[in-house]
């Protein structure tokens, strides 16, 4: 089945996506002619101008409410105008996994952007905190705009990272100039101390971490609570401690998890909590198709179930 790539555009009223999008539908290194469903969610003060863009390509069909939103209907709107993509403008009101639970399967999310308005962001975090969250959290940018010279960057920096760890963030000014983020954000465990102690709330920024930058932890000694997978893509001798990570939405969850030896893997009871205690070696392991980070256990003590079983990357 032919795939099709989805731009996803979130944020709240007046944040200017549609002018990102608008502007982004003028510009002939995105637009060169590719059947385009652009879904509008929601209609704020500004509105489309088709001759900005390529009208001829682009469909535009409003969605009033959320209860129109369902596989069959999308799916019959890609193929009525055998659309090579689609261009989502999402209601700030709706939760994402209104929309992600109901796309036909061979939609893909290619890109997640969401908007906002420097001025009120602080706001809409104070008096609607899961809202915000539920977009940031999956955005791969936050793009601010409205920015001036009082604009506290930092502030607004540190909100975006109370939902994700990862999404670039940029500020646009009054006059169009942008600028890009480059504060640091420290990691929540301490990669110097003795035994670097992930929280369970972090295995998942911690495996992230491990997984993009390995030499980073090397030779260190790590603890963390995690579930038993006994899997036969291991060697005899190993096991996967692991937690289910979701980085987006209930589809995607899946288990991730780090090679381990241990003289007592076989004792292991598949999915049982465990708390472990082990040293970072970098080993060859078929499971990996390469060299990457092995566990190799000091102690395996048994452990309460977490608060939260589900852990995010951010």
């Amino acid at each position: 089945m032919r795939q099709i790539p989805v731009y996803l555009f979130t944020g709240f009223l007046e944040a200017g996506k549609t002018r990102f999008i608008q502007e982004t539908l003028a510009d002939p290194r995105f637009n060169s002619g590719e059947k385009t469903l652009l879904l509008l969610c929601e209609e704020g003060e500004e509105e489309y101008d088709p001759a900005s863009f390529a009208a001829d390509n682009v469909k535009l069909v409003t969605i009033q409410d959320k209860a129109e939103l369902s596989c069959e209907y999308l799916r019959n709107l890609a193929a009525k105008m055998r659309a090579d993509r689609v261009v989502v403008e999402y209601n700030g009101m709706w939760l994402l996994a209104d929309l992600l639970t109901v796309m036909p399967q061979n939609w893909t999310v290619y890109q997640n952007i969401m908007l906002a308005d420097a001025t009120t962001f602080e706001t809409y975090m104070m008096n609607m905190r899961s809202l915000v969250l539920d977009k940031v959290g999956p955005a791969e940018m936050v793009i601010f705009n409205r920015c001036c010279d009082t604009t506290d960057r930092m502030e607004l920096h540190r909100l975006v990272r109370e939902g994700s760890r990862r999404a670039d963030i940029s500020y646009e000014a009054l006059d169009g100039s942008v600028d890009y983020d480059e504060f640091e954000d420290p990691l929540p465990f301490d990669l110097n101390a003795d035994i670097v102690e992930i929280a369970d709330d972090d295995f998942g920024l911690w495996y992230m971490d491990i997984t993009d930058n390995p030499q980073t932890y090397y030779g260190k000694t790590v603890r963390f609570k995690a579930q038993v997978c006994q899997t036969p893509r291991v060697p005899k001798g190993c096991f996967v401690p692991g937690r289910f990570l979701m980085t987006c939405c209930v589809q995607d969850i899946t288990f991730v998890g780090l090679v381990c030896k241990s003289e007592i893997a076989q004792t292991l009871k598949n999915r049982d909590w465990i708390t472990v205690t082990a040293r970072v070696k970098k080993e060859y392991a078929a499971i990996y198709k390469g060299e990457g980070p092995v566990l190799v256990a000091q102690a395996i003590v048994p452990a309460e179930k977490p608060e939260q079983d589900v852990v995010t990357p951010y």
